[in-house]
């Protein structure tokens, strides 16, 4: 008989992920997975959950499997068109989250949105808020409208090439996890990035392309004292400073995630008289 615990014991995978699987399927808790451990499981059910081992087995993210990933205490759906949410964006979040909150009628724009979790996030937060989210990719706005639906977010989403299509506007805040990761690095070719839309983690160039761009057109959407902060590649902290200085940006500067690598970099837009 295939109980839940022998289907687990048998999954040939992490005791939390083959249990995340199972619970998954049958839509039960933890907790209930232990109480009714001997309880046998129905054959469609089994068919799913073996499929899903399979999966695993071969790499693929959880995050897809599952179709979900939890982010800043919220659970998105993700699929393969768009980024696997990383707690290390999260500190861009809380960053636009103390830049807005108590501000009615503050405005923000995401850039390469991807899955919305960013700009959902914010708006989440801060509903006083007006937030627009951005990315070249229909399939990852359609994702990323689903979030904003499911969370109950108002996000205004517009399908834009970076600042291409933008509609004329200027924001109190702009902030962007662009593609960063250099072309040529070997962890593309590994882990949970095998399996991630390319364009959503690198360039193809040096991993710094998509950044000019964005700090290059910034000044013309940013109103006065406007912020612009950017996630970028654990090495590349001192080259976006350089690039945001270099713009015409002040106060700039960088922060730590949680490992201690300046995970974000940023500065605020000054107009000359």
């Amino acid at each position: 008989m295939n109980t839940v615990r022998s289907v687990i014991a048998q999954s040939g995978l992490p005791l939390l992920e083959a249990r995340m699987i199972v619970g998954h399927v049958l839509n039960v808790s933890r907790a209930w997975m232990i109480a009714h451990d001997s309880d046998s499981i129905a054959a469609g059910s089994l068919v799913s959950i073996q499929e899903m081992f399979r999966r695993r087995l071969s790499g693929e993210p959880m995050a897809y499997i599952l179709g979900q990933r939890e982010f800043m205490g919220l659970v998105f759906k993700t699929n393969p068109s768009v980024l696997i949410p990383r707690p290390d964006t999260e500190l861009l979040v809380e960053t636009a989250i103390d830049l807005l909150q108590n501000r009615p009628g503050a405005t923000m724009l995401d850039m390469g949105t991807g899955s919305g979790a960013i700009a959902v996030s914010v708006a989440h937060y801060c509903p006083q808020a007006a937030v627009m989210a951005s990315d070249t990719s229909a399939e990852a706005l359609a994702v990323a409208r689903e979030n904003a639906q499911n969370l109950g977010a108002r996000v205004v989403f517009v399908e834009s090439d970076w600042y291409e299509q933008l509609p004329v506007g200027k924001f109190d805040l702009i902030v962007s996890n662009p593609p960063y990761i250099h072309h040529a690095d070997s962890h593309l070719e590994q882990g949970d990035l095998r399996f991630e839309p390319p364009q959503a983690l690198t360039d193809f160039s040096d991993g710094l392309a998509a950044i000019r761009k964005i700090i290059a057109g910034a000044g013309d959407f940013l109103q006065g004292g406007g912020w612009l902060w950017l996630e970028h590649g654990w090495d590349q902290a001192e080259s976006v400073r350089s690039l945001l200085m270099e713009a015409g940006f002040a106060n700039v500067e960088s922060r730590r995630d949680l490992s201690g690598i300046e995970r974000i970099s940023g500065g605020q837009w000054v107009i000359s008289e």
